[in-house]
């Protein structure tokens, strides 16, 4: 069994005010012909399909026909898609049952009822069954119908509801299983500050939403998606795909890709990461203007100024987007002459808790709660 796993197509991204519409369509073109060339059974895409809840007329489009590419150019493949964090799970639920019937599996809801279970797409080979179990992103308020409540009736922790989750369903040991999650997992003993996460992540205050890799112990393969750097999140067999294209200037020189996983016997799981190679990368170029202007490129490019000398602004801008026909931003890094001493440390994204706290001064934990669940309310409503 060979199933492709991606994830976090972010469709109608930009990119610091940059349409992104014509590399998306490229990298999503690049994937269905390495789909052809490999012929994978399933290809799986673990969440945020869209890069907003209500996406543009433009982005539903390009999205429609990256599926029909697919499904007509491997007409024998399994396409299993899940809501993420940025995603209308409603939206995407229309037409599970007759899209089910076509091989195209779009699960946006995860269960909410006592009757209704995680969603299961079972193929088969030579060796089996394998079970893919496919599970939209959970919030705890979405499932307390089912989870239960803690004792004060409040929603469980994230941790908490995705374990009760899990344990409702007869997982075959015999079989082999793969669970598709868009979520923020930990590896084993580590903290959710020692995650790498990009800029075009959102994070909740306090990691909240973090849990722990453990509770996916019993699948032989999980298809990670929301971190957006590839990574193993303590095996080989648990990772995040990554985003197939760079969705921030914190993403400059990864190299993006496709995780390929061949299915043998149970036990038998290996992994291939095949390359996606971008229309245009995104880079930081760093030095003085005279050495950004010797490296004038068609790519996406942050250029940061190290010259401590003044610079004609309008000429010094007219010459870097002559340069750059893609720039994205111009930034100036100068000597402080100033005692920031006693001020909180300056950041490039600084966080909106600690910047709270910093301007409240003396608020108590319970204080802080309420704080933190504001913030996340307000993230959650920007986001859409």
């Amino acid at each position: 069994m060979k199933f492709f796993h991606l994830s976090d197509l972010h469709i109608g991204l930009k990119l610091i005010n940059r349409d992104l519409r014509e590399d998306q369509e490229y990298i999503l073109q690049q994937i269905t012909d390495i789909a052809v060339r490999e012929q994978p059974d399933a290809v799986v895409v673990a969440g945020d399909l869209y890069d907003k809840a209500v996406p543009s007329a433009e982005a539903v489009e390009m999205f429609d026909r990256f599926i029909a590419g697919l499904s007509e150019r491997l007409p024998e493949a399994s396409v299993m898609l899940i809501s993420g964090n940025h995603d209308s799970g409603p939206r995407i639920n229309c037409f599970r049952s007759v899209l089910s019937r076509q091989n195209v599996h779009m699960i946006g809801m995860p269960p909410r009822r006592e009757d209704e279970f995680i969603e299961k797409v079972t193929l088969r080979d030579e060796y089996g069954n394998v079970n893919f179990y496919l599970l939209p992103f959970v919030k705890p308020s979405m499932v307390r119908q089912i989870v239960g409540t803690d004792e004060n009736g409040n929603s469980l922790s994230y941790e908490e509801t995705l374990r009760r989750l899990i344990a409702r369903e007869t997982i075959s040991k015999a079989e082999r299983n793969v669970l598709v999650s868009h979520q923020f997992y930990l590896p084993a003993g580590k903290n959710a500050d020692e995650m790498e996460r990009m800029d075009s992540e959102i994070r909740t205050v306090g990691n909240i939403d973090a849990v722990p890799a453990d509770i996916l112990e019993g699948f032989d393969y999980t298809a990670l998606g929301h971190i957006h750097k590839p990574m193993k999140v303590g095996s080989e067999f648990i990772r995040y795909s990554g985003t197939p294209l760079a969705c921030s200037v914190s993403e400059s020189g990864q190299q993006k890709g496709i995780i390929m996983v061949d299915m043998g016997e149970k036990g038998d799981v290996r992994t291939t990461v095949l390359p996606l190679i971008p229309l245009r990368q995104v880079r930081v170029i760093r030095g003085e203007l005279t050495e950004a202007l010797a490296q004038a490129s068609d790519d996406y490019v942050t250029v940061i100024l190290t010259d401590q000398v003044d610079l004609d602004i309008l000429d010094m801008q007219d010459r870097l987007r002559n340069a750059f026909p893609h720039l994205l931003e111009i930034r100036r890094e100068t000597q402080r002459t100033a005692d920031y001493s006693n001020e909180p440390e300056q950041r490039d994204n600084p966080d909106p808790f600690e910047l709270c706290c910093s301007f409240l001064k003396n608020a108590d934990e319970r204080e802080k709660e309420i704080l933190r669940d504001v913030i996340n309310t307000v993230q959650e409503v920007e986001q859409g």
